[in-house]
């Protein structure tokens, strides 16, 4: 998969080490008088370590990559001990990674290992915000008169069920949504369904998310599409749906618009952006 990760000018790196500390899931380690990148597995791609470099050898880049894998990491991590865990969790809260920090600590329980006591301001953030419970203020009086036309134009709509070389999708404007969109935006289907191909999926909480990679990139090599709008949550988790889009239209070669909009919680557009 195409990813941001560390990148190792070896002309300018002295193997100083400098580096190595910053970098709490163990990805770089001084090797033959060089600072290595080890496995692309443990990099992150957040360049904690770019700020330790005083030879300025240290970048981030776009390349393929293989998937970063926090319980690998957690593999790892574990064996320096408490400190050792706090500060990566404390890492991945910083660059606002709850995801990854959900799998970390599902790992320490998993493992009985203890989760280690964060700073008051961290710890009220090492939840996924996905999940915060709250409740929602309906009473303002808004017209609900009159019959709603569903503007649902195919079947299946769920990724893992949808043929991506079905003929609904050919020359169409697809709709990507996440699946709590459908939920929380009250004029669903007039503002963002009508005159769409339409998908959905959960990136967090649907399994092989390979499958859904693998079929964007058919689709867009073999449907022609006119454009794609991703509608996502204001959640982190929903972000996930955005990334493996860009990935796909990178590998796809395809050129197609892609507009994302970002519903929030309270059933509003909070973002509207243009990325492709």
């Amino acid at each position: 998969m195409i990813r941001e990760i560390i990148k190792i000018d070896e002309h300018l790196c002295d193997g100083c080490g400098d580096c190595v500390p910053s970098c709490r899931e163990g990805a770089l380690q001084v090797i033959d008088g060089k600072v290595r990148l080890i496995s692309d597995l443990f990099c992150d791609g957040l360049g904690a370590c770019i700020g330790h470099c005083p030879q300025d050898a240290l970048t981030i880049e776009k390349r393929e990559a293989e998937p970063y894998n926090e319980t690998k990491v957690m593999d790892y991590i574990v064996k320096g001990g408490p400190n050792v865990i706090k500060a990566h969790l404390e890492h991945l809260i910083d660059h606002n990674e709850l995801d990854y920090v959900t799998e970390a600590i599902e790992y320490l329980n998993k493992n009985e290992i203890p989760i280690p006591e964060l700073k008051r301001e961290k710890a009220e953030h090492s939840g996924c915000p996905g999940s915060k419970e709250m409740e929602i203020d309906t009473t303002e009086n808004i017209s609900e008169a009159g019959a709603r036309q569903s503007h649902l134009a195919n079947w299946p709509i769920q990724l893992h069920l949808a043929n991506p070389n079905a003929a609904y999708f050919k020359n169409s404007d697809l709709l990507l949504s996440a699946d709590c969109c459908g939920f929380s935006y009250p004029d669903f289907h007039k503002d963002f369904l009508k005159g769409k191909s339409l998908i959905i999926a959960c990136p967090k909480l649907d399994t092989n998310k390979q499958s859904y990679f693998d079929k964007l990139i058919s689709m867009m090599e073999n449907s022609n599409l006119n454009s794609i709008t991703i509608l996502v949550m204001q959640v982190p988790c929903c972000s996930g749906l955005v990334q493996m889009v860009q990935q796909a239209v990178e590998i796809s070669g395809c050129e197609i618009p892609v507009h994302v909009k970002v519903i929030g919680i309270d059933g509003t557009i909070l973002k509207e952006a243009q990325i492709n």
